[in-house]
């Protein structure tokens, strides 16, 4: 006869409190997304699951927790096609299920991507890393949300520098009679000089159900925010590329804030107003010891009525 073991968590705690949130993280698995008439994506993914625990009850029963994730990832990577928030919206609603004591499951994933692509200029083959961002949150007797997006890394330009860099150019070519019409034509041609830094955009879209909302057309809109992009590889007309880009659009950080969200509003007109964007720039500042940061987290028709004003 086996011997019953007590079932300590589901005893009376000492303090009667209820958690928001109690589960595990650093569960690193293995994720294939498979893809039609490609080559799957396999990703190295660590995830941290929560549930709610109520004031009644002393633990949750971690061991579900983690039987819950073998087994949807396990079911991921036999699909024919697997989007990475539905691994955690799967996740989510089955950690409902399994904890009957619970409200709300919560299930966050991040992972490296590799991307390929070109170089700007040279046309090199290269590939780059971007970071993965998937969350789903399920609440009991309502539709479950997922989010999905990604972390980049680009170049930014300051412009406060680089108009005093346009000044001091603008007066020596004047002091040499340069005349004036030439210094402006000059000017608009070649941007002068200031000081860069290497930014990070962060990009998430959350929303319920499953609307139509590609990861990499998010990866793009992140990239995209910022002065330029950067590559790997870069053979000097790639360095001479990057960096005339980069000058000739330098941004603040706020401005790669509100970049990200023009052109979220311009890609997804179809989607419900209701959608949450989460949108964070911050850049490692090359001429400070401290760094910048701008973020803005709204729903979409907030940001529409912004933008559109």
């Amino acid at each position: 006869m086996s011997k019953q073991l007590p079932d300590v968590q589901a005893s009376a705690p000492d303090v009667s409190v209820g958690l928001s949130q109690v589960g595990v993280t650093g569960v690193e698995k293995l994720v294939k997304l498979a893809r039609e008439e490609k080559r799957p994506i396999v990703l190295m993914a660590e995830f941290e699951v929560y549930v709610d625990l109520p004031r009644e009850r002393k633990g949750i029963d971690m061991s579900r927790n983690m039987e819950v994730i073998d087994e949807t990832l396990e079911a991921a990577t036999r699909e024919p096609a697997y989007r990475v928030e539905d691994v955690c919206g799967e996740a989510a609603d089955r950690l409902l299920e399994k904890h009957d004591y619970t409200t709300t499951a919560t299930v966050e994933m991040e992972a490296e991507y590799m991307i390929r692509e070109d170089t700007p200029a040279s046309d090199r083959e290269t590939q780059g890393t971007v970071d993965v961002i998937a969350s789903a949150t399920a609440r009991e007797g309502e539709p479950t949300t997922e989010e999905v997006g990604a972390r980049v890394t680009g170049m930014t330009v300051c412009p406060c520098s680089q108009e005093m860099m346009s000044a001091t150019a603008r007066d020596a070519l004047e002091d040499l009679g340069v005349a004036e019409e030439d210094v402006k034509a000059f000017l608009r041609e070649v941007p002068q000089a200031g000081h860069s830094q290497r930014g990070h955009a962060t990009l998430t879209l959350q929303t319920e159900g499953t609307p139509d909302v590609d990861l990499l057309d998010l990866v793009d809109i992140a990239r995209d925010s910022m002065s330029a992009r950067i590559y790997n590889l870069a053979k000097r007309p790639d360095e001479d590329h990057m960096t005339y880009q980069a000058h000739a659009n330098a941004k603040f950080v706020e401005d790669c804030v509100r970049s990200m969200a023009e052109q979220v509003v311009d890609a997804y007109d179809g989607l419900d107003d209701g959608a949450v964007v989460t949108m964070r720039q911050s850049n490692d500042e090359s001429i400070h010891q401290h760094n910048a940061h701008a973020e803005r987290v709204a729903t979409l028709g907030d940001l529409r009525a912004e933008v559109n004003e």
